[in-house]
């Protein structure tokens, strides 16, 4: 390059934040000590959010019988036994840790996010902000779904099947067990949190530039085919529930279809805006 041109070029590869990230850099030894220093701040964390939740884990299980109680028309004619002296005990052990988890996924998520925030460019940094607040909030979407709709739908068409006892004909009744109950109300609201995922997945893979509007569009036929199938494999062998999870991810999948449209237009925009080129 000729050292009296007047607009030399910039340095090639140059990203914004690469110095800040340039000054950043450590040993390994001490990305190894951070990386300790994360995992015990998370780790306690879940641990003493454990504890609250094993606190309050009978008032967490009422409240997800409600759903039950809706369907049956009142705590009265909601019934749950056990059949095991300590099934209680250990199902209150499992919402704890759920209830654990689930409250510590902030700080989790804050201390890996701190942990490799160094690492990434400025504007890496600002596009992975809004999944920390985006995951947690459409995994209690999920969650929404399956007591609001999806378990009183179940339970409903549970208690239907019960028959009442005539001559000749045996009385069958519905008596679940706590544990069941809690294995059938976990496993939905997992299936649910994870599915509704699908905008938050869907729109970091536009932002990668893997996926695209328009293949989005064009594949809306397959998507159509490979959500009921996870819907099946997700979610109880009943119709109702593979329906309560299908219907909402399709409608996700089209929310997803504009989602990824804004983050074309947002990333097309500077090179709109750009000065015209000199004639």
């Amino acid at each position: 390059m000729n050292a009296l041109d007047p607009n030399p070029l910039p340095a090639p590869d140059h990203r914004p934040g690469q110095d800040e990230i340039e000054a950043s850099r450590a040993p390994l030894i001490e990305h190894l000590i951070e990386l300790r220093s994360r995992i015990i701040k998370a780790l306690a964390a879940f641990i003493v959010l454990t504890f609250v939740s094993f606190a309050m884990a009978k008032y967490v299980y009422s409240l997800l019988v409600m759903p039950y109680v809706w369907a049956a028309g009142g705590p009265e004619k909601a019934p749950l036994i056990y059949t095991h002296p300590l099934e209680y005990f250990f199902v209150q052990l499992k919402l704890a840790v759920f209830g654990g988890a689930f409250l510590a996924f902030p700080v989790i998520a804050v201390q890996l996010y701190k942990f490799v925030a160094p690492g990434l460019y400025k504007d890496e940094r600002d596009a992975f902000r809004p999944y920390l607040i985006a995951t947690p909030l459409f995994f209690l979407l999920g969650t929404a779904m399956v007591m609001l709709v999806a378990m009183p739908l179940l339970m409903k068409f549970s208690l239907a099947m019960q028959q009442a006892g005539t001559e000749g004909v045996a009385s069958i009744s519905l008596l679940p067990k706590v544990d069941d109950y809690l294995s059938l109300i976990m496993t939905l609201i997992f299936a649910f949190g994870i599915t509704f995922q699908l905008p938050v997945v869907l729109t970091l893979l536009a932002r990668i530039g893997l996926i695209d509007s328009q293949f989005l569009k064009d594949k809306r036929r397959y998507a159509i085919v490979i959500v009921f199938v996870i819907a099946a494999i997700f979610t109880p062998p009943d119709i109702i529930s593979q329906f309560a999870l299908a219907i909402p991810t399709l409608l996700l999948y089209e929310l997803a279809i504009f989602a990824v449209r804004f983050v074309e237009k947002k990333q097309e925009k500077p090179e709109g805006t750009g000065a015209a080129p000199a004639a």
